[in-house]
């Protein structure tokens, strides 16, 4: 009997997220499992990887062969990189913690006020417009 590690499917149509199981090559994807052995939720930002490292490294010891994706979350993990003696990755990202704004004084403002606007109203600018042109008239006649 073959043993694979494979990816289990659940949630909704666009959210998707998914069990890293043990299970027979036989069965479907979401079918039976003889153990569940980690998580996957890929729409999250970043992406939310648990993977029990202790039962990994005994079911690539026993035999147990993973799928491409599985194979993919193992490395970025470093599990296979410990089951084959090879150098662990660097670390995954960790999810910052976002403010709900950035502080006024960290984008370089001050609070002195400048006054009025700079730029004038557009009924002023007609009026002066028309004035310097009823004075190039005056001039040329």
């Amino acid at each position: 009997m073959a043993v694979k590690i494979k990816l289990k499917r659940l949630g909704k149509i666009r959210s998707p997220h998914y069990r890293i199981i043990v299970a027979d090559s036989r069965t479907r994807r979401d079918g039976r499992a003889i153990e569940e052995i980690g998580l996957y939720h890929p729409v999250q930002n970043p992406s939310r990887i648990e993977v029990d490292a202790e039962r990994v490294a005994y079911w690539l010891s026993v035999g147990a062969q993973p799928t491409e994706p599985v194979l993919a979350i193992l490395k970025k993990t470093g599990d296979w990189q410990k089951h084959k003696g090879e150098p662990a990755p660097p670390p995954l990202l960790q999810p910052e913690e976002k403010s709900a704004k950035p502080a006024f004084e960290s984008l370089g403002g001050d609070d002195t006020g400048k006054g009025e606007a700079i730029t004038q109203k557009k009924k002023a600018d007609k009026k002066a417009d028309d004035a310097e042109a009823s004075d190039a008239a005056q001039t040329e006649g």
